[in-house]
């Protein structure tokens, strides 16, 4: 026989990156974090922001698993969570009911949180937006969820198809949200500066006219490109 699990688990201790880190950060594309990852780092296309924004979301994740129809752990993380952290909410991809609202986010936006993640629904967005806080998900939906459990905050989760630990980065624009996983900040922040002067440079060249990208020409010089008619 199994025993019930606790209602929620609480990881309230977990190393955060240095202020620093968010600093140099600040501003950036998610595209140029997804260049410095190799490519990678991206959520699910569906996870995007709730209305237009008036900046980037950028924060350290602290995660919480919800499961479906229940949002008991979203408030164990608000209880938890310190200033600029972002809410990460892994809803199992459901969507029949809502995972937050408007008095969620009010809530969050008094305790100095920095937004919201969540692979499920939101609802109340009229009150979301007068919050002010950006809010990514998957939808909308008027229905309310229950408070029962179980749920856990601060453990790994899975979200949008991507592992998110709490301690993790979050930076989130019009284009989606990416993450930095809390090893690879290092490595992020050393090819930022190449990968930010290669775009500078490319798009001051499509500004004075370039048609074809040099390296698509050499593919062409290159004798591997065969014709057919």
């Amino acid at each position: 026989m199994i025993d019930d699990p606790p209602l929620l688990q609480v990881r309230r201790h977990f190393e955060r990156p240095p202020r620093h880190v968010l600093s140099a950060l600040a501003g950036l594309q998610t595209g140029y974090v997804a260049d410095a990852l190799g490519g990678r780092g991206a959520l699910d296309h569906r996870i995007k922001p709730l209305g237009p924004l008036s900046g980037t979301l950028l924060g350290v994740a602290l995660t919480c698993h919800c499961g479906p129809g229940d949002n008991l752990a979203l408030f164990g993380a608000l209880h938890a969570a310190e200033p600029d952290d972002v809410l990460v909410a892994a809803a199992d991809g459901f969507t029949h009911t809502a995972v937050a609202g408007d008095l969620m986010m009010g809530m969050a936006r008094n305790r100095g949180i920095a937004g919201l993640v969540t692979d499920g629904l939101v609802r109340d967005v009229a009150g979301i937006r007068a919050v002010g806080l950006p809010v990514f998900c998957a939808g909308v939906t008027p229905n309310s969820p229950a408070r029962n459990g179980p749920g856990h905050v601060g453990l790994p989760v899975v979200i949008g198809g991507v592992q998110v630990a709490a301690g993790d980065v979050i930076l989130g624009d019009e284009d989606g949200v990416v993450v930095i996983p809390q090893g690879l900040i290092p490595q992020v922040l050393a090819r930022l500066p190449a990968i930010r002067s290669a775009e500078r440079d490319l798009e001051d060249k499509v500004k004075a006219g370039l048609e074809v990208p040099g390296f698509f020409l050499d593919v062409l010089a290159s004798g591997r490109v065969k014709d057919v008619p």
